[in-house]
């Protein structure tokens, strides 16, 4: 296994081109990972993927508020024989507290391919996020119940979390042979288009 040392130093001896490998190289993950599907809609490098993760999970996430109300009603009406209502509440507690981990390593893998990319690459970032954000863009149009449980059944791609630790670790690998000194000039996200990423039509409501 060659060391963090000597992959660093012949990065150096290669076109600063390499860096952009940290945005575009196929992740190394778990067999099951990298078999897994990619998200309909979602970029297929690295970089994008995990900035498309972020935005479909923070959307996910702000909804929280809105739907447990719904989601109460719903553990309530069907409860399984046996079960306790606070255990099954308790589990998307749990969950919320997860998706704020999981947007922490997304973050922290974003600003670390980009500290380590010699060429501006944030615009790219800012348009996947906003795709992944367009997942929950019918939100607003679907009956309470409806929405409740699309967002109930939902669950975080299983690309995205490796993905994004693979790409933390290759940014933080590469940044040696870059002078990293300088943050790269922000880009401009650009505006909301039409998007076909939306949410799936949903199975018959409770």
């Amino acid at each position: 296994m060659i060391s963090p040392l000597l992959f660093a130093l012949a990065l150096l001896a290669q076109d600063t081109d390499a860096a952009e490998a940290i945005a575009s190289a196929p992740p190394e993950a778990a067999t099951e990972t990298a078999e897994a599907a990619f998200p309909p809609g979602a970029p297929r490098d690295p970089y994008g993927l995990v900035a498309w993760c972020y935005g479909a999970l923070s959307a996910h996430k702000g909804l929280r508020d809105q739907v447990m109300p719904e989601v109460t009603r719903i553990e309530t009406t069907f409860r399984r024989p046996g079960s306790s209502l606070a255990d099954d509440l308790r589990v998307y507690d749990e969950l919320d507290e997860l998706s704020a981990r999981n947007l922490a390593l997304f973050s922290r893998a974003m600003e670390a391919a980009e500290k380590a990319s010699p060429r501006p690459i944030n615009a790219h970032g800012a348009d996947a996020i906003r795709r992944g954000r367009v997942t929950w863009s019918r939100a607003s149009d679907l009956p309470k119940a409806r929405l409740a449980q699309e967002w109930m059944s939902w669950t975080l791609p299983a690309r995205c979390e490796a993905t994004a630790t693979v790409l933390e670790q290759r940014a933080a690998l590469m940044g040696p042979a870059f002078d990293l000194s300088a943050e790269p000039e922000p880009v401009e996200a650009p505006s909301n288009g039409d998007a076909s990423e939306t949410l799936a039509e949903p199975t018959p409501g409770v």
